[in-house]
């Protein structure tokens, strides 16, 4: 795919924007408590494995140490594509990230288009921070490919603490007290990018 804006003094311009639609902060509370966590050489591992489809509603905040965003969530996810939907608090569209193995291709609020061959290049620009796309479905669902390094587990197995890349992952709380239960808030941080997320819920998908 093509890139619509060719003028590279744009993207601060839009960036702007997403700041400004997103809003300054969102103050996000846990859910359930975690059980208690102990090194993971401890605690046998929880049998997991990433959700082919689903749809995840919720909150987000982000953050790069100097400019922040903060807003809902809609994002769904099925094998073939995702489709990233930002809100503002108002519940404004802020920004839409739709992505397949074709390509990816984000929509902001003052109607510029932007393309690109994934959406590893196009996610930064919507929260300032520079994180994997293809790493975030499985942090936020708490699964590992075998790459990932679990520092800690609680007592049910769950990952309490990943190391993935460089990105420290953790986890806050899950939906409730069972092996394979989701998590309902993650924190996810490299030096000064910060990303929380709350997940308000989860919707398994055919």
């Amino acid at each position: 795919m093509s890139t619509a804006q060719p003028a590279h003094r744009r993207h601060g311009r839009q960036r702007r924007v997403l700041i400004l639609a997103l809003g300054a902060s969102l103050a996000l509370s846990a859910c359930a408590p975690l059980l208690p966590s102990s090194p993971a050489g401890g605690t046998p591992a929880a049998a997991r494995t990433a959700l082919p489809a689903f749809l995840l509603e919720g909150r987000l905040s982000a953050s790069d140490g100097v400019q922040g965003a903060s807003g809902r969530l809609e994002w769904q996810h099925t094998p073939d594509a995702d489709t990233l939907v930002l809100l503002s608090p108002l519940g404004q569209i802020a920004a839409r990230l739709d992505s397949s193995a074709e390509g990816a291709r984000l929509s902001t609020t003052d109607g510029s288009i932007i393309e690109a061959p994934s959406a590893d290049l196009l996610l930064p620009r919507v929260l300032n921070v520079n994180i994997p796309a293809a790493r975030l479905r499985l942090w936020v669902q708490a699964v590992t490919d075998g790459s990932a390094e679990v520092r800690l587990r609680d007592t049910a197995g769950r990952p309490v603490l990943l190391i993935d890349r460089g990105w420290r992952i953790e986890y806050a709380a899950y939906a409730d007290d069972s092996a394979q239960a989701l998590p309902t808030r993650v924190d996810i941080s490299r030096g000064d990018a910060r990303i929380r997320l709350i997940a308000d819920s989860w919707t398994i998908l055919p």
